[in-house]
C-alpha cells in the first residue's frame, strides 16, 4: 500500500516539474512566442511535462499535479475530500518550489528584469499578450478546464480499455489547449501552476490570481458532474 507521505511527495515533485519546465520554456526558451521554441514549443513543454510525470509518479499518486483535478475527482466520487486536501497542499508547495527555482535561474543572468506577469504568470487585459478582457479570460479557463477534465475522466475510467495510454491522452490534450489558449491567458487550467509564478511576480499576476483559481475549479467540477450524469450514469434496468 502506498503511504500518504509518498503520495504527498509525488504530487509536490510532479507539480514542481510542471511549473519549472512549462513556465521555464516560456521564460527561458521563447518568452515572446516568436523566438526560440515559440508558442508551439511552449505548448508541448507543458503537455510533455504532464506525460513525463504521468509515467514517473502516476503509479504512486495518480499524477494529478493540479488542484482542479483533485477537486473534480472528489466531485466525481473518485477521491475522498481529506486526501484531496493533502494533494492540493502538496501541489501548491510544489508549484512554489518550481517557480522559486525558475526565479533563481532567471534572475541570475545579465539583463534579467522582472516585468509585469513575469515567470510565465497567467493574466489578461491591457499589457498582457493579446489583451483579452475578463469575460474572455474566465470563459476560456472554465471551458478549457472542462475539456481537460473530460479527457482525464474518460481516459482514466475503468471502462476504458485503452487506459494504459491515459498519460499520452491527457498530456496531448494539454498541448492542444495551450496552442489555442496561450494568447488569451497564458493558459492555467491549474490553480497551483498559477499560484507559484504569481507569488514571485507579484503585482498584476497576484491581483488577477482569483480568476485562475475560481474558473478552473468550477470548470473541473462541472466536468465531473457532466461526465457522471451523461457518460457513466448507471444503466436503467
Amino acid at each position: 500500500m502506498i503511504s500518504k507521505t509518498s503520495k504527498f511527495i509525488a504530487e509536490m515533485f510532479g507539480t514542481m516539474v510542471l511549473v519549472l519546465m512549462g513556465c521555464g520554456s516560456a521564460v527561458i526558451a521563447g518568452a515572446d512566442g516568436t523566438t526560440g521554441v515559440g508558442l508551439l514549443g511552449i505548448s508541448f513543454a507543458f503537455g510533455l511535462s504532464v506525460v513525463a510525470m504521468a509515467y514517473a509518479i502516476g503509479h504512486i499518486s495518480g499524477c494529478h499535479i493540479n488542484p482542479a483535478i483533485s477537486i473534480a475527482m472528489v466531485a466525481a466520487g473518485r477521491m475522498k475530500m481529506d486526501e484531496a486536501v493533502r494533494y492540493v497542499i502538496a501541489q501548491i508547495i510544489g508549484a512554489i518550489i518550481g517557480a522559486g527555482i525558475l526565479y533563481l535561474i532567471f534572475t541570475n543572468h545579465p539583463g534579467a528584469e522582472m516585468k509585469p506577469w513575469a515567470l510565465g504568470s497567467n493574466g489578461w487585459g491591457t499589457g498582457y499578450l493579446d489583451q483579452y478582457n475578463t469575460i474572455a479570460a474566465f470563459v476560456a479557463e472554465f471551458v478549457f478546464t472542462f475539456i481537460f477534465l473530460m479527457v482525464i475522466l474518460g481516459s482514466t475510467s475503468t471502462k476504458n480499455i485503452n487506459g494504459g495510454f491515459a498519460g499520452l491522452a491527457i498530456g496531448f490534450s494539454l498541448v492542444l489547449i495551450h496552442i489555442v489558449g496561450i494568447k488569451i491567458t497564458g493558459v492555467s487550467v491549474n490553480p497551483a501552476r498559477s499560484i507559484g509564478p504569481a507569488i514571485f511576480a507579484g503585482g498584476e499576476a497576484l491581483s488577477q490570481l482569483w480568476l485562475f483559481i475560481l474558473a478552473p475549479i468550477l470548470g473541473g467540477v462541472f466536468a465531473a458532474f457532466t461526465y457522471n450524469m451523461l457518460i457513466e450514469k448507471p444503466e436503467v434496468k
